[in-house]
């Protein structure tokens, strides 16, 4: 395909920048996977349906020491994964603070309850039945608030992930 000169030039410089940029991101994780795969934290979030070695290095790194949440719902929470609305004596008085929390677990939940989908019969289940009652995306952010609050008491507890204990 013929282009002109400096269309060319401008797609050859393109393409050397995304080559170092992708040569230097492999290098990173590389890097990051020897340093995260060794802790026991690790394979216990990865055995979560929808997790990966992605998923499972974020969660572990943006969680921190898990001890730091009281319980299921403030770690879910800082997850993003409930609503924020203030409620005062039974009736609604707004709803705010919507950014607070931590963005990337956010996103590596809604992630993990995609993948859920659709390798995990149990994720499916539970995400067609929230379905009926609701829309799609509350659904999958339903899904997405099971499985963090599935990954905070495999964290606390240090037991593999239990789909009966999750889904019913």
């Amino acid at each position: 395909m013929q282009l002109p000169e400096d269309v060319a030039l401008a797609i050859r410089a393109n393409v050397a920048v995304i080559t170092t940029l992708s040569e230097q991101i492999e290098l990173l994780e590389k890097r990051l996977q020897e340093k995260v795969v060794a802790r026991a934290e690790y394979a216990l979030l990865a055995s979560v349906p929808g997790i990966g070695a992605i998923l499972a290095t974020t969660i572990l790194l943006e969680t921190g020491p898990i001890e730091r949440f009281a319980s299921p719902g403030n770690f879910a929470s800082y997850a993003r994964c409930v609503d924020s609305r203030r409620f005062s004596n039974g009736k609604k008085k707004g709803e705010g603070n919507t950014k607070n929390g931590n963005e990337y677990l956010s996103w590596a939940f809604v992630e993990a309850a995609n993948f859920a989908l659709r390798y995990s019969a149990e994720a499916k289940r539970f995400y067609e039945r929230k379905k009926a009652r609701t829309n799609s995306i509350v659904a999958r952010k339903a899904l997405a608030h099971k499985l963090a609050r599935a990954c905070f008491h495999i964290l606390k507890e240090r037991k593999p992930f239990d789909a009966t204990r999750c889904f019913t």
